[in-house]
């Protein structure tokens, strides 16, 4: 578990939640609070969405596995 202190640091050297989050190994929304002792959702009144819930990240594309699913298709219409 990453300390304040260690979220601070990467913070004052310019780092956003998300990405002194993904430093510490914890998502954006941990890192909001154990810097601020405050939660990134809305239940203390200052909500914070960008941290928490994050869009799906859709990875880049595996040609292999769509030369696969290509093959795949021609056999069965064949």
């Amino acid at each position: 578990m990453p300390t304040r202190a260690q979220v601070d640091e990467l913070l004052q050297a310019g780092h956003t939640y998300a990405s002194a989050g993904a430093a510490l190994g914890v998502p954006a929304g941990q890192a909001f609070m154990i810097a601020t002792g405050a939660p990134a959702d809305a239940s203390n009144g200052h909500p914070r969405q960008d941290l928490v819930n994050p869009a799906p990240h859709n990875p880049k594309r595996n040609e292999h596995v769509l030369a696969w699913v290509r093959e795949r298709a021609a056999r069965e219409l064949r």
